[in-house]
């Protein structure tokens, strides 16, 4: 028995030692994981093919790792690393908006060996935009990485290194935007296939179908215009805009404006030319061009800047749009994080985005508005809350929808920015984007935007202040199926027998104490009181 004991105590001995040294290949194995990678994957976007490189930084400690991601022009941070046999898994996080979706990531290393792919995108409960079903298990093959340096801090490469921004200082207002600025982009409907042709076309339209005299004014291309740098580093259209000044002189013969698209990263949101480095002299080619407005899309902004430079970064372009001389009315676009309604007027913008992209579907465009009230302050002459483009026309809502969506922009004193095609408008499309009463609740020149002051289930009531006196209410169902709504004059603090208008039926009502309204299905009444 004692020398079966003896034998036992032996070989345990033994499997113990042969465990710790499994142990230690495979922290040494980890270890090696720590260091810099880089890989690179090609895709679609359209009809053009891309090549985008992607760098992972790992720091290790035992079987864990966190570090950070740059895949294509984005930079997020890496954490809950886990490096289980041959096996990884992590998550990355976008440092700008924390409620956002999570990337989740699995890979394989055998100690020298690393791939990874990306396996899906995880919703989080604080953020209000859905992820679609067909993006949450996106279908990428593995990615082969390739250790580059033991580095295991990210830094920008060379090329990429900015010099120290200034320090923030308010600007005074530039006396544009005195409403909220009203017009047409290319993006909703042509997306990256707008060409000179269609924004000609669109002037046209404009001008001729009623939409200039009810006050858009603004021909505004988005992104895909870009075709790089000349040898001076001027920025220079591709060949589906030959000539931009030619084209801003044609939108000015029309009696409008003429506006761009760009951003303060390396890249635009579609993978073109940005204005990183070159603000100064893109404000300057834009002015000669004769360009009139600046929507400005923060996207690769995030590879290069940290999120508290976010204000600095808008305001650079800011000062360099001012130094040219030309009144340029400036959109910032970063989908609402970092608070920017609390910043926004002070680094230069006219207007923000406060909301990430709208659909074409109701309750995309039901997200972006009725999720705004409380923001009203930061609402006023020259600085306004944007929710995104006008879907009005493009066929995924039906007429009560798009007045619900016309109507809940107005409340909201929100641009007014068509997206549609002007060219193939059926009237009813043109009189819901024509209204001139409602129009009129948008363009008030008190430049309040309004707020709820009641809601039960599926039914609210908006208020929006309104010149000498009167107040717009907007009558909202935002459930399926018809319900009255009552509003009373007292809880809007009006006399008790105020005249009344409907202001898409276009008829006088008379009311007293109150008003009960049937309201249909996603649909509105929207009244002015006084």
């Amino acid at each position: 028995m004692r020398t079966l004991r003896l034998w036992v105590v032996i070989a345990g001995a033994g499997l113990l030692a042969l465990a710790l040294m499994g142990a230690g290949r495979a922290q040494g194995a980890a270890a090696a994981l720590a260091g810099t990678w880089t890989g690179t994957r090609t895709f679609r976007r359209g009809t053009r093919r891309f090549t985008s490189t992607s760098t992972f930084v790992f720091q290790v400690d035992g079987d864990r790792f966190t570090g950070t991601a740059v895949t294509g022009s984005d930079r997020r941070e890496i954490e809950g690393g886990t490096i289980q046999g041959g096996t990884l898994q992590f998550t990355t996080r976008n440092g700008f908006s924390p409620d956002a979706p999570l990337q989740v990531w699995a890979g394989t290393w055998d100690g020298k060996n690393l791939s990874v792919r990306l396996t899906e995108i995880k919703p989080q409960a604080g953020y209000p935009y859905a992820v679609p079903a067909r993006m949450r298990h996106p279908n990428f093959p593995p990615m082969a990485l390739r250790k580059v340096s033991s580095a295991t801090v990210f830094a920008l490469p060379p090329a990429l290194r900015h010099p120290p921004l200034p320090p923030l200082q308010p600007l005074p207002p530039n006396g544009l935007a005195l409403t909220p600025p009203m017009g047409w982009n290319s993006w909703n409907k042509f997306h990256g296939a707008v060409n000179d042709r269609d924004v000609r076309e669109m002037a046209d339209a404009m001008a001729a179908s009623g939409m200039k005299a009810a006050g858009y004014e603004y021909v505004n291309i988005d992104d895909t215009w870009e075709g790089g740098r000349d040898a001076q580093g001027n920025i220079v259209p591709n060949a589906k805009f030959p000539n931009m000044k030619a084209l801003a002189d044609y939108v000015h013969s029309k009696g409008l404006k003429l506006g761009i698209y760009s951003s303060p990263g390396p890249k635009t949101c579609a993978g073109y030319t940005g204005s990183y480095r070159h603000e100064a002299q893109d404000a300057k080619t834009y002015a000669k061009w004769g360009i009139d407005y600046l929507k400005y899309d923060w996207c690769s902004a995030s590879l290069v800047y940290r999120p508290d430079q976010m204000e600095q970064a808008y305001e650079l372009m800011a000062e360099a749009l001012r130094a040219t001389g030309r009144p340029i009315v400036y959109s910032l676009c970063q989908y609402g994080e970092e608070h920017v309604e609390r910043w926004g007027a002070l680094v230069g913008g006219n207007l923000w985005r406060t909301t990430g992209d709208i659909s074409d579907h109701y309750d995309a465009m039901a997200r972006n508005g009725f999720s705004q009230n409380g923001l009203q302050a930061y609402a006023a002459p020259g600085h306004w809350n944007d929710r995104d483009m006008l879907e009005i026309g493009n066929g995924g809502m039906t007429s009560t929808e798009y007045k619900t969506h016309m109507s809940l922009w107005a409340m909201l004193a929100a641009p007014l920015i068509a997206g549609n095609d002007l060219t193939k408008m059926t009237p009813a499309t043109l009189q819901i984007l024509t209204n001139r009463a409602v129009i009129a609740v948008d363009q008030d020149r008190l430049g309040k935007q309004g707020w709820r002051i009641w809601k039960q289930g599926d039914l609210e009531i908006w208020k929006k202040p309104l010149a000498g006196g009167a107040v717009a209410v907007g009558m909202f169902n935002r459930g399926t199926t018809p319900e009255p709504i009552t509003v009373s004059w007292a809880s809007l603090g009006m006399p008790n027998n105020p005249a009344i208008r409907d202001l898409w039926a276009h008829r006088t009502l008379h009311s007293p104490g109150s008003y009960t309204a049937h309201v249909a299905g996603h649909g509105v009444v929207l009244l002015r009181v006084q």
